[in-house]
């Protein structure tokens, strides 16, 4: 396999459903994507392109190569080494409501253990300017170094909440893009993906199980892992949105969010008038 045979990239952003574009994209039978998120272009671009390669393992059949590595979007270096590598690769964005994806990104954090209760020292700009929270969400000026090194047709630009009322149609969309054959539909994936509402086990445990981790790592599969998993494991309660510290983030990312809007010629005005409250965000 050479590099020019991968057509096109889902480069984030982050806590915005790309898992699920994959997995509803990997049941077409003309696209092969591996399962890991590879971040060759954005963490591990000094393996060299033989090791990139080696990720994927297409067969004949597949017409469509394509790979999803959401951390492509927000390294600076990234978009200047695929435009370098893959000149004529398509590149799809899906972005979700820049202040839900901050308040995901932290509750998946808190699922792992690291990070505190205190959603405040990590959401509020006044403190956590510059945090992989708050960057997260700077959709414009990651999107405007694509945007320089690449045709405005390259780039798709999904929204997130479109999902929701429109699955089918989010799918057609990135069919259409990727110049596949529409007669033969792929249906979405109905299984949530990543739902912060599934039982977890506990932060402080969490840390406790960490050195037995590779050990139980081949029996994750098994009926007695999970029926021991079940034990243990509950449902989380997240520290909710104040209405302040909401209020804080969308005056945070107004202009952005702006900018974005004129730029890919979508009313994004939802993202800054309608946020939902925390207790219904999806993680």
């Amino acid at each position: 396999m050479r590099l020019q045979e991968i057509d096109f990239l889902i480069i984030g952003a982050t806590k915005s459903a790309t898992t699920w574009l994959q997995q509803s994209l990997q049941q077409h039978p003309a696209i092969y994507m591996p399962d890991p998120e590879l971040h060759y272009f954005s963490r591990f671009y000094d393996q060299g392109e033989a090791w990139y390669l080696s990720q994927f393992n297409k067969d004949p059949d597949h017409s469509l190569v394509g790979e999803k590595s959401n951390s492509y979007m927000d390294t600076p270096q990234a978009a200047s080494r695929i435009r370098s590598d893959l000149p004529e690769v398509r590149l799809i964005a899906q972005l979700r409501n820049p202040v839900e994806r901050a308040y995901s990104d932290y509750c998946m954090l808190y699922r792992r253990g690291e990070v505190g209760k205190d959603v405040v020292q990590y959401l509020d700009p006044r403190k956590a300017d510059g945090s992989r929270f708050l960057n997260g969400g700077l959709y414009y000026d990651q999107l405007r170094g694509f945007l320089d090194l690449f045709p405005a047709d390259r780039l798709l630009v999904l929204l997130y909440e479109n999902i929701k009322t429109e699955p089918q149609r989010q799918l057609d969309t990135v069919q259409n893009f990727l110049k596949l054959d529409t007669s033969l539909k792929v249906p979405p994936v109905t299984e949530k993906i990543k739902d912060k509402t599934q039982a977890s086990i506990g932060p402080g445990l969490r840390k406790l199980l960490a050195p037995l981790k590779s050990t139980v790592r081949p029996f994750r599969r098994s009926a007695l892992f999970q029926r021991a998993r079940s034990l243990i494991a509950r449902e989380l309660r997240y520290t909710p949105l104040s209405d302040d510290l909401r209020r804080r983030l969308i005056d945070y990312y107004t202009p952005q969010v702006e900018k974005l809007g004129a730029v890919v010629q979508q009313d994004l005005s939802l993202w800054l008038n309608n946020v939902l409250p925390s207790r219904q965000m999806d993680a």
